[in-house]
């Protein structure tokens, strides 16, 4: 995959504009319902009396979007802002909202926020003795690891999932684990899981997400599920 700026030194951020933008192919994507809530906590501009403004920007991008946009790009992009003014903050979430919704060919959406939703009762997977999950239980599984295919450093993340079917645990157990030495993108590997979950126990209905750990002051948090109506919301283990 060639990229514009993944895996490459950056010099300045003072030139970069929407053109620093990498869109990502998503190619041919499983009959999947979702969101990607993407967390950049250290957005800063300057507002009509040029003083700086930060905020926590949550920007939403469907899972069937034809493209998404590659990250260090998405960092590059943002970083750019500090030293441009706005006359009114929402004017800022405007520009975003314009510039990923042509980039990725969907409808994005772009808030500030100041806190996030509430994590759901979860049920630790990690040290969850029965042999089978309950039917419409949250679990977490704690501790996932993935390596980046291009840059082969690894992302950490916990992994959340509901499914309307009793999953056997010590096969989820052993599949989450197999990711560790394995190279793929935050969102495909969400995606794969639920194909191969729902494969493995043939439930009808799953939703799983998967809440990275931020890199750059961003993190990615991919949604999939069975149903279009989502049930988990963008929400954080620390809610700060």
């Amino acid at each position: 995959m060639t990229t514009k700026v993944l895996g490459k030194r950056v010099n300045s951020y003072t030139k970069a504009s929407s053109k620093s933008l990498d869109p990502i192919d998503r190619g041919v994507r499983p009959l999947q319902y979702g969101v990607d809530y993407w967390n950049a906590y250290e957005f800063t501009f300057l507002d009509k009396n040029k003083n700086p403004v930060l905020k926590v920007l949550e920007i939403q991008i469907s899972a069937n979007s034809e493209f998404t946009v590659e990250s260090k790009s998405l960092k590059i992009y943002l970083n750019s802002f500090y030293n441009k003014k706005f006359i009114k903050n929402t004017d800022a979430l405007v520009k975003i909202k314009k510039d990923l919704s042509r980039l990725t060919k969907s409808d994005v959406k772009a808030k500030f926020i100041s806190k996030f939703s509430d994590v759901p009762d979860t049920v630790l997977l990690n040290s969850f003795r029965a042999t089978k999950t309950k039917p419409n239980q949250v679990y977490c599984f704690v501790g996932f690891r993935s390596i980046c295919p291009v840059t082969s450093q690894p992302d950490f993340a916990n992994i959340y999932f509901i499914a309307n079917e009793a999953l056997n645990t010590s096969w989820l157990l052993k599949y989450f684990k197999s990711y560790r030495e394995r190279g793929d993108f935050h969102e495909h590997c969400v995606e794969s899981m639920l194909q191969d979950i729902q494969k493995e126990s043939n439930c009808s209905s799953i939703e799983i997400s998967g809440r990275f750990m931020r890199r750059g002051g961003i993190d990615i948090n991919p949604t999939r599920s069975s149903s279009k109506r989502l049930f988990f919301k963008n929400f954080r283990f620390f809610n700060q």
